[in-house]
């Protein structure tokens, strides 16, 4: 019995994870009431899981708040882009909706505009985990979220599995689901992702190591 209540033990540290991202995701929905404050809570809410899935989670109340106000600012910027793009896409895919023609022409704008939304998903994927991690300027961030979602792009599939299952869970199977909802599927696709960050160089127990070597070499 001691070991099952052990909280070293895999099971037991992975739903102790997911519980506290039950209360991340009622963090994450408080912050996110004014629209303009989304990208801002999701970055907190991302930072905190990552850490958590590294294990490096330090009062994930404190950590989530202090999160939103260091990257506010550049979480806005990435969160009014993606949003007008968005509203751009949606409002392209509503108009060849309505004035569909089997067309050559049609067909291959449809086309162009499909593989700019996958392309413009990939982004919103990864930009603000990104964000949560490395420090960058707004275009290097979006640029990155793309090359990086398809260079780890069963990672990209994985994620997005993630976000459709719940999606779908919500709408038609449970919809009281939602207060697991978004802090769910940041904390599951986080442990996919931490091992992307990590490839990319955001693993603080390498860049640890490099600022020890540096000091050594340093001192000789």
């Amino acid at each position: 019995m001691r070991d099952l209540l052990n909280p070293d033990r895999p099971l037991l540290s992975f739903l102790t994870k997911m519980t506290y991202s039950a209360y991340l995701n009622i963090l994450w929905l408080i912050c996110c009431l004014p629209v303009f404050t989304i990208g801002a809570s999701t970055t907190a809410l991302f930072y905190v899981t990552l850490k958590m899935a590294e294990d490096r989670d330090d009062g994930i109340t404190g950590m989530f708040f202090r999160a939103f106000r260091q990257n506010f600012v550049p979480a806005t910027k990435i969160w009014l882009i993606l949003l007008a793009v968005g509203g751009f896409f949606g409002v392209d895919a509503y108009v060849l909706s309505r004035i569909w023609s089997t067309n050559i022409l049609w067909t291959l704008l449809s086309a162009v505009l499909i593989a700019a939304a996958i392309a413009y998903l990939i982004v919103l994927l990864y930009a603000f985990p990104l964000l949560a991690r490395f420090e960058n300027t707004t275009f290097g961030i979006l640029k990155t979220s793309l090359l990086v979602g398809l260079r780890y792009l069963v990672c990209t599939l994985l994620m997005a599995a993630v976000y459709a299952f719940m999606g779908w869970l919500v709408i038609f199977v449970f919809t009281p689901a939602f207060l697991l909802g978004f802090g769910c599927c940041a904390m599951l696709c986080s442990f996919f992702l931490v091992k992307v960050i990590h490839a990319c160089g955001g693993d603080p127990d390498q860049n640890q190591e490099d600022d020890d070597g540096d000091d050594r070499e340093a001192e000789e």
